[in-house]
């Protein structure tokens, strides 16, 4: 019988994982400006109206963080298994993991709606409601098809290292001049592939220690040339995310300039790793970033309920001023609003993952065959609902997208089913807990 050690957990991973999740929940709420007026509750980006605000968002776009984790913590993950388990197996309880916690949202906010039908809620508040807590969805299908092309990827970079980095980095060029010369607006959505997934991508290189001794710094100084010459020089704004009437958004799709300022962040955040490891040796430290990193997957999810809530009770009710946006008195109050959702935001994700979910197999299992096609179509209509979801949200027009919600759930209904044809082998020990 052969026996794979899993590796010494990256405690750092964990960390940027955690506090990368915090950043979005914290930029998100800053940018969602709520009014209420003429009886009706508005929603505006204020970043549409805050010029200025376009520089902070070098500091909150921080997917780039997440998708890093991903790469690095799956090959750890892919690297402990592939001796023992076949792709179906593994890709099934890594798919569950992130399926469970997702399909309680999902079905939180249809009922929610559902509820809002019921008692008369206008069509149009509704649709914007359900479109902005739905709209961080976008993550998910993406990172399940990278999670689906992980065993291949790792492979093909085993074979050709950063070359394989190197190659997403030009055709990500070539798309976006596709793109702006000759007007070709629907190859820009191969960026998201090509872009996140180089990020993915170097995840998997910092893992088999490609980005160490001077790498990482050439890395952080190459990416700053590259992104300063495309903002001055270049047709790309300053910020990292979409900007309402902007004619180019750097993160729909993902572009060569925010690809840039990804590797310039991740240049500098690996050359931490050393002396962070080592300030989280301490165990108390530890205990609090490993919780931390154990509710990140809640934090992400549920984030934009709280302000959704808030909103529609404390600016109806007149509990929080409306003032003019920018103004100092306006982040004044963005700091009490961060502080108020932060209060509301933390019990609900306690409570949420408290409630039971279905029993995790065993690591260490035998795949029968076959079931690789019902794992494959669940994967697929999940992800395509959820990036339908993610697009349209919980209410387009102010009704329940059914046929969408529908096919979510025959997808998840797939998955678990192919989670339950794995059978434990018989004489062997379940493997140490792999990081998520």
């Amino acid at each position: 019988m052969t026996q794979t050690t899993q590796e010494p957990r990256n405690r750092y991973v964990d960390l940027l994982r955690f506090t990368a999740v915090c950043f979005v929940c914290v930029g998100h709420w800053l940018v969602t400006d709520i009014s209420y007026r003429g009886g009706r509750l508005h929603g505006v980006d204020a970043l549409a109206l805050v010029h200025w605000a376009h520089w902070l968002t070098l500091v909150f776009q921080v997917m780039p963080v997440i998708f890093l984790a991903g790469g690095y913590a799956n090959a750890v993950s892919w690297s402990a298994h592939r001796r023992r388990d076949a792709w179906g197996g593994w890709l099934a309880e890594r798919a569950r993991g992130l399926l469970v916690p997702t399909s309680v949202y999902v079905a939180t906010g249809t009922v929610t709606v559902a509820v809002c039908l019921l008692v008369g809620v206008d069509a149009g508040v509704l649709a914007e409601l359900g479109w902005a807590t739905a709209l961080h969805l976008w993550f998910l299908p993406l990172y399940l098809a990278l999670l689906a092309l992980t065993p291949s990827l790792y492979a093909l970079y085993r074979r050709v290292g950063l070359w394989l980095v190197t190659a997403t980095v030009v055709l990500a060029a070539v798309v976006n001049v596709l793109v702006l010369v000759p007007r070709l607006p629907l190859v820009g959505w191969l960026n998201y592939l090509l872009v996140w997934g180089g990020m993915y991508l170097l995840g998997f290189a910092w893992h088999d220690g490609a980005l160490r001794g001077a790498r990482p710094w050439l890395m952080a100084v190459g990416g700053t040339v590259t992104w300063v010459l495309l903002i001055t020089l270049g047709p790309f704004p300053v910020s990292l995310i979409g900007v309402p009437g902007a004619r180019i958004a750097n993160a729909s799709p993902p572009t060569v300039a925010l690809y840039a300022h990804a590797v310039t962040v991740i240049g500098l955040l690996v050359t931490a790793e050393g002396p962070v490891n080592r300030w989280l040796r301490e165990p108390r430290r530890w205990r609090r970033v490993a919780a931390g990193n154990r509710a990140a997957m809640g934090l992400y999810l549920w984030h934009m309920a709280p302000a959704m809530v808030a909103g529609a009770v404390l600016y109806p009710l007149g509990l929080f001023p409306e003032v003019p946006t920018g103004t100092g008195y306006w982040w004044l109050l963005r700091l009490a609003w961060v502080g108020l959702l932060w209060v509301l935001l933390v019990p609900l994700v306690m409570l949420v993952g408290s409630l039971p979910r279905p029993p995790a197999r065993a690591a260490r299992a035998e795949w029968r065959s076959g079931p690789w096609v019902v794992l494959v179509a669940g994967l697929g209509a999940s992800c395509y609902a959820l990036a339908r979801i993610a697009v349209a949200g919980f209410a387009p027009s102010g009704r329940l997208p059914w046929p969408v919600l529908l096919c979510y759930v025959a997808g998840v209904l797939l998955v678990l089913v192919a989670c339950g044809r794995r059978q434990p082998a018989a004489g062997t020990a379940t493997a140490a807990a792999e990081i998520r």
